[in-house]
């Protein structure tokens, strides 16, 4: 038999719990704009180092399009060497060309945010980025609202948005680019726009021009091609993962290195606030 619980109780667990944790990342390290593939390794990543991040997805799941791959047929490719992030993350594949690999949409997905979750990730869904918060020219946070507001008629869609607080926010929301279009609406960003596909040059592209495209925000995956004018590279998601990697790994030295080393032999929690204090931020 299961254990006796009312409605009431279920209902305080789910607002008590969501409450305690969502006021906690009020303020974060890293704030990842888009839950897809790229969005995911680098939250992925950094929390698996210790540092607080929160990923803000607009759809009611997360994974984008790592859950079908191309033309809804849930198989994704791989080119190498991006294999290795398979391996990592206990994907299975199989080789069908020399260098070209497929995995299962969903078994691909599920365990990449399994792993993200594992790390220390947290995810807030049908939350739709509205605008970033800028102090002193730098990006430090980001604005939300849910996402269903923006689907009301405008005559009672007059829910403000509240803010979140970070030291770095990564714009990975795919070809629509959404946190770097914020800044070229004020006129701080000039935006391309992604080119034909060019399967052969351009996860190498996305991958090369991943990186901070304004003070305080980062770009990766799709939202790179948009921004850079590369060539779009359709269902085959290596690039997607390594890209994500290497915006972690560019704002860990970035943006948390000298941190680190000021706390040599502290806890990740201090190495943290003194990062914070770096950026003008307050825990």
């Amino acid at each position: 038999m299961f254990q006796q619980v009312s409605e009431s109780q279920i209902t305080r667990a789910i607002v008590s719990e969501f409450a305690k944790w969502f006021q906690e990342y009020i303020v974060s390290d890293v704030i990842v704009v888009g839950g897809g593939p790229s969005g995911l390794t680098a939250a992925r990543d950094l929390a698996g180092n210790g540092f607080k991040v929160l990923v803000i997805e607009s759809n009611n799941y997360i994974g984008g399009g790592f859950w079908i791959g191309g033309y809804l047929m849930n198989t994704l490719t791989f080119r190498a060497p991006s294999q290795k992030m398979l391996d990592e993350l206990k994907i299975p594949y199989k080789e069908v060309d020399d260098g070209l690999f497929v995995a299962d949409g969903p078994n691909a997905c599920s365990k990449l945010i399994s792993s993200a979750c594992d790390a220390g990730v947290k995810i807030l869904n049908m939350t739709k980025f509205d605008d970033v918060v800028l102090r002193h020219n730098r990006v430090g946070g980001v604005v939300i609202n849910w996402t269903p507001v923006s689907a009301l008629p405008r005559a009672i869609t007059c829910v403000d948005p509240v803010s979140l607080e970070s030291k770095v926010v990564i714009d990975a929301t795919g070809h629509d680019a959404w946190v770097c279009r914020s800044l070229e609406k004020r006129n701080l960003l000039t935006l391309k726009t992604f080119g034909p596909m060019d399967v052969a040059t351009s996860e190498d592209l996305v991958v090369e021009n991943t990186g901070e495209i304004f003070p305080g925000l980062f770009v990766c995956g799709m939202a790179v091609s948009t921004a850079y004018g590369i060539p779009r590279m359709g269902p085959t998601f290596g690039g997607m993962l390594l890209s994500g990697r290497k915006a972690a790994k560019l704002i860990e030295e970035k943006v948390f290195s000298t941190a680190r080393r000021d706390a040599t032999c502290c806890d990740s929690a201090t190495a943290r606030r003194v990062a914070s204090q770096r950026v003008g931020i307050t825990e």
